[in-house]
């Protein structure tokens, strides 16, 4: 079996694009956007506008992946039209580039380092490093990574931590952020008073809460997990991260395809300019990376992640709060 560098080596032979496919899958999900979005706005059986409004939402995951990995130079790169569409799109999901690309970029190099900060990801540190901290510090440690904060990541993660809160620490490293704010209120708005509040919540509202909660949950558990692993600076390894503190996250075909394969997650923190789409094909070629540690979006599961709260280096493992003593 492989390890560290010729490990990471190895999987430089799933890297190559396949640029037809990449322009195929990238034009397919704008269109279905395209086609699913305009029919919740239809005068159908509220049920049917709904379920088309949670399958937008889904797509904006989707699309989100595809960006993710230009942003990762893994797809589409020296190409004007593609910088043009997910400048645009980041703008439009509320992750623009500046702010996206240099948080998660600090993310990939810093994976399952315990920190406060939690740039780029949700902050983990040491039962013994909560111990140290002020009443007011482990507070705001414990919302960061309350159940609530995931789950409502349309207003903690995308509107404030990616755009109000860069934009006030820095804002002329930021004005896409801006522009984000004040196209993304300003677009909601403009639907509101013309269409009503229902085609604002099922048309507007609902698909974003559904992406943005979608993907911070998935962002969150598939480094937060049971089985994950966590160490200090000194024994932080890129192979080791990618394999012992990033999950496979199962689910069925539907799934992987509408969150782009972001389930492979190992796969993709093992090597982020391995195409969305030869993820699987990497999995199943490389036996190194078919034994890793998986969870899934069943309700135990997600109960099972959100009850993790600080690392125990005595154990070996994350503990909940009940488990501190």
């Amino acid at each position: 079996m492989r390890t560290g560098k010729e490990l990471i080596l190895a999987t430089r032979a799933f890297t190559k694009e396949i640029r037809w496919r990449s322009w195929a899958e990238t034009f397919l999900t704008i269109i279905m956007i395209l086609i699913v979005l305009p029919l919740t706005f239809t005068e159908v059986h509220l049920a049917i506008r709904l379920s088309l409004s949670v399958l937008c939402g889904l797509l904006y995951v989707r699309m989100f992946v595809i960006y993710h990995d230009y942003q990762h130079h893994a797809i589409l790169q020296k190409s004007q039209v593609a910088q043009w569409i997910m400048q645009g799109f980041g703008v439009f999901i509320l992750a623009p580039q500046n702010i996206w690309k240099r948080s998660h970029d600090h993310h990939h190099s810093h994976n399952s380092k315990l920190t406060l900060s939690g740039i780029g990801s949700y902050p983990t540190i040491s039962k013994e490093r909560f111990n140290q901290l002020t009443y007011n510090e482990r507070r705001i440690y414990l919302i960061n990574r309350h159940p609530l904060t995931v789950i409502f990541g349309y207003f903690t993660l995308f509107i404030f931590w990616l755009n109000v809160k860069s934009l006030i620490q820095s804002p002329k490293k930021h004005l896409d952020s801006l522009l984000a704010l004040i196209i993304h209120f300003g677009l909601g708005a403009t639907l509101f008073f013309h269409f009503g509040w229902l085609a604002f919540l099922i048309s507007w509202f609902l698909p974003f809460f559904v992406a943005f909660g979608l993907g911070s949950y998935l962002f969150y558990s598939q480094h937060n997990f049971p089985e994950a692993k966590f160490c200090e600076n000194h024994d932080w390894t890129y192979d080791n991260a990618a394999l012992a503190s990033t999950s496979f996250m199962v689910m069925n075909p539907v799934l992987n395809w509408l969150t782009g394969n972001i389930g492979y997650h190992h796969v993709h923190h093992m090597n982020s300019k391995i195409p969305f789409y030869r993820l699987k094909e990497a999995m199943i070629e490389m036996p190194e990376l078919q034994h890793v540690k998986t969870t899934t979006l069943w309700p135990t599961d997600m109960i099972a992640c959100f009850r993790l709260k600080l690392w125990d280096g005595e154990r070996g493992r994350m503990i909940s709060l009940s488990e501190l003593g």
